[in-house]
Formats: C-alpha cells, sequence, structure tokens
C-alpha cells in the first residue's frame, strides 16, 4: 500500500497544503518517512489524515469561485466502528462548505471495501448541501464496493452508478473537465435520484 500516491498530475494548479481556506494548510509531508498506516500496512506520506484509522483522503482539487473539490480516497471507509462519514462531514466537509463548497467529486477506486451503519449523516449532509444547491458524486468505485454503499441505500445521498464508476479521470486534463462533466450529467439526471 505504501506505493499508492494520491493523483498528482494537478499539482501545478492546486496544494491543498498551501490554500489558507483548506483544512491541510501548512502540513509538511515526507517522502522518506512512512509514518501512516492502515492496519499494519504502511501508506504513502501524501495522504492525509482527517481523523479516521482507516481512511485517507488527498483533496486534489479546490475552486472557490465555482464552489467544487475534487477528494482522492484510499483504505476502508467504516461507518460501522468508526462512523467515517461523520469525521469526514465535521472535520473536512463542513469547513470547505464554510467556504462555499457545495459540490464534491469523490473519487473511489482506493476505497477497499465499506461498512455500512445508520444513514443519518448522509441525509444531514444531503439537506446541508441541498441548501447551498450542491451534490455529492462518487466515480470509479470498485465493483464490490459499490454494491456494499448501495445495498446501504447510502446511493439515495450520493451520485453513484456503474457510468460514474467508468469516467477516464485521469485522462483529462484539467479538474474544471470533471467537474463541468459531471455537472452536466447530474443535471440532467432524473431529480428522483437526488
Amino acid at each position: 500500500m505504501h506505493d499508492i500516491e494520491p493523483y498528482y498530475l494537478w499539482r501545478d494548479r492546486y496544494i491543498a497544503s498551501s490554500d489558507e481556506r483548506s483544512p491541510f494548510y501548512g502540513r509538511k509531508y515526507s517522502e522518506f518517512e512512512f509514518s501512516q498506516s492502515i492496519y499494519n500496512y504502511f501508506i504513502h506520506p501524501q495522504w492525509d489524515h482527517f481523523g479516521s484509522n482507516t481512511l485517507y483522503t488527498k483533496l486534489l482539487y479546490a475552486d472557490y469561485d465555482q464552489g467544487y473539490a475534487i477528494l482522492e480516497f484510499l483504505g476502508e471507509w467504516n461507518d460501522c466502528i468508526t462512523n467515517d462519514i461523520m469525521i469526514l462531514k465535521r472535520q473536512l466537509l463542513e469547513p470547505l462548505m464554510e467556504q462555499g463548497i457545495c459540490r464534491y467529486i469523490f473519487v473511489g477506486e482506493q476505497i477497499l471495501t465499506f461498512h455500512s451503519s445508520d444513514e443519518c449523516y448522509y441525509e444531514e449532509l444531503k439537506e446541508d448541501l441541498n441548501e447551498m444547491g450542491g451534490w455529492v458524486c462518487m466515480i470509479n468505485v470498485l465493483e464490490h464496493v459499490h454494491r456494499e454503499f448501495s445495498s446501504a441505500g447510502i446511493d439515495q445521498y450520493i451520485y453513484m452508478s456503474e457510468e460514474f464508476d467508468a469516467i477516464p479521470w485521469r485522462k483529462l486534463l484539467l479538474p474544471d473537465h470533471l467537474f463541468q462533466l459531471l455537472e452536466h450529467k447530474i443535471t440532467k439526471a432524473p431529480k428522483y435520484l437526488w
């Protein structure tokens, strides 16, 4: 797992640790010291800890003018034991929402498994974002993880689909291209999905 790096080809456009409005502002990273782990497996030092012991993230891009952020995840999303959605909402999403970010793209190709609990924080997040005209869309989730989210009913709060899981997002040159693609698909989606 220590070889899995967050996506880095947009670093010339955005670095969360250099963004004064980011919850990760001022963080220092080592390329040589592996101090963070998921269970007994060290992970690449570029991943950001936000309070969960099994799920890490990287804020790949935030656009305050257009009000969106792209976050990549690594690890086990565990609402059952550690209530990761609550930690994510309180520690990361709410500070970004205070800065005007209301549309979130979650890149889930490195989410290895999902353990559900109740849906109340997803419902709360959806209500908060609805008031701001926003949404959450999860893309490129592994098939078994997608099934786990769907069987727990989370897909009624987060845009998820096989179509979103097949987006070749790494081939898009700019984060705006990914945002515009998803914004178009979501605004054209039937209203009962959200």
